[in-house]
């Protein structure tokens, strides 16, 4: 469906779950890959072994993207690795929930920090590369209760909100480069992220689902490519859901 060949694309959060669906969409439609894992490097290699077939255009880093030196420090080496970027999806991302009276500063400041600053920082470096060849496609991996809220997710909410409107911003300051800004705003997908939902909270979800069941990563990894293609030069500053409907 998608043909990517000839393009290099780096994906934070890229080795597991909506991330490695989105990796593997990519490497099956031509691209190389710079997939980027915070530190799990179990997963990580599990990852590589699974795309064997794409070995040749599959990278794996290491990398905190809440930490702005080593972000500066990874795409300092980049022309050097892999020589151009024409895709930045930014979807790491964390969880850490409890009430707003009782959540603490921590957990507050590392969602924050990785979920929108982690964006902020990856965007500033990826659009710095992409400014000389004046073409390039970035895609924000945010969520739904980023306008919703949800109990007990202030600090996730907040990160994501604050996602849609870096993207806004951003969007108009590269478009004159070719360079385009989006979000996918995923529902609920069926991923590590929920999966410690207690039974009747899942349930509930479900049935607050038009379409009545949980989305799963390959349904998220199809509007990521749709973005990231040339044709889809005309959107910009948007954000794709993929809710069933929520």
């Amino acid at each position: 469906m998608y043909n990517f060949s000839g393009q290099t694309a780096l994906v934070t959060g890229g080795t597991r779950s909506i991330g490695g669906a989105i990796s593997t969409a990519l490497l099956q439609s031509g691209a190389r890959v710079v997939a980027v894992y915070a530190g799990n490097a179990e997963k990580a290699e599990a990852f590589r072994a699974e795309q064997a077939a794409h070995g040749d255009r599959l990278f794996l880093e290491k990398l905190d993207v809440s930490d702005y030196a080593a972000v500066e420090k990874f795409f300092s080496a980049y022309n050097d690795k892999f020589g151009k970027l024409e895709i930045l999806v930014n979807n790491a991302g964390i969880r850490r929930d409890a009430i707003v009276g009782m959540m603490s500063c921590e957990d507050w400041r590392r969602v924050i920090d990785v979920n929108l600053t982690g964006t902020f920082n990856m965007c500033k470096f990826g659009v710095q590369q992409m400014m000389s060849a004046r073409y390039g496609r970035i895609i924000n991996i945010t969520s739904p209760c980023g306008h919703f809220g949800f109990e007990g997710q202030a600090n996730y909410a907040a990160s994501k909100a604050g996602q849609v409107g870096l993207t806004r911003s951003l969007s108009k300051e590269t478009a004159k480069r070719k360079i385009t800004v989006n979000c996918v705003s995923p529902g609920f997908i069926d991923t590590d992220l929920i999966a410690d939902l207690p039974e009747d909270l899942a349930k509930k979800y479900k049935n607050d689902v038009p379409v009545k069941r949980f989305g799963t990563p390959e349904e998220v990894a199809h509007a990521v490519l749709f973005l990231a293609m040339k044709e889809s030069a005309y959107i910009n500053g948007a954000t794709l859901e993929v809710t069933g409907g929520l």
